[in-house]
């Protein structure tokens, strides 16, 4: 496996408590982008990147448009919009069709970070309550990434992580409390 480059998480119902539990066990020295895309209902993410922020131990941004996808940092897609990574590791947003209901969709984000990272990508899907992410995971894996899915009887909804699990599968399915040290593993020489 290449060295990771980027990280790419997914979820929405239950996807709140399950990211800030995640984000608490990131080691603070960790240098991979990590991008995520949560279904949350609210018209901003604001609250979101705040409260995540009281948690994780790296920096917590709103991605924004044409921004560059940062190392070390987590930056979270915004309310009502598609988000995009060019292969200038660049961010795009875009108002396309819901893709799953969803806008922004993960399997959008997975499927443009899997062309623009390939096999130096991490996908990662948690908790939530419909299929969005599974097409995406597979996508991930087709370009040489490594696919994380949370075990959906860890999880608070099952049907995204059961989904994934089905359509893309998983080179590891594992717990909640397991992923971060997981991804520390993975990432960290």
């Amino acid at each position: 496996m290449a060295t990771p480059q980027a990280i790419v998480i997914g979820c929405s119902a239950g996807g709140l408590t399950a990211l800030e539990s995640l984000f608490s066990a990131l080691l603070p020295n960790l240098e991979q982008a990590i991008v995520v895309c949560c279904h949350t209902g609210s018209a901003t993410v604001d609250m979101m990147c705040e409260l995540l922020a009281q948690h994780a131990t790296l920096p917590v941004k709103e991605a924004t448009e044409r921004a560059p996808v940062e190392a070390g940092v987590i930056q979270v897609a915004p309310s009502g919009y598609h988000l995009l990574i060019e292969n200038s590791r660049r961010f795009a947003l875009s108002v396309d069709e819901r893709v799953s209901y969803a806008r922004p969709s993960i399997d959008v984000l997975f499927e443009s970070a899997a062309e623009a990272y390939r096999e130096a990508l991490i996908g990662v899907v948690l908790t939530g309550a419909n299929s969005d992410g599974a097409e995406g995971l597979a996508w991930v894996r087709r370009n040489g990434g490594v696919a994380i899915v949370q075990d959906p009887a860890d999880a608070e909804a099952t049907a995204m992580p059961t989904a994934a699990l089905e359509i893309a599968g998983a080179d590891y399915c594992v717990p909640l409390a397991a992923i971060a040290p997981l991804l520390n593993r993975l990432c960290l020489p």
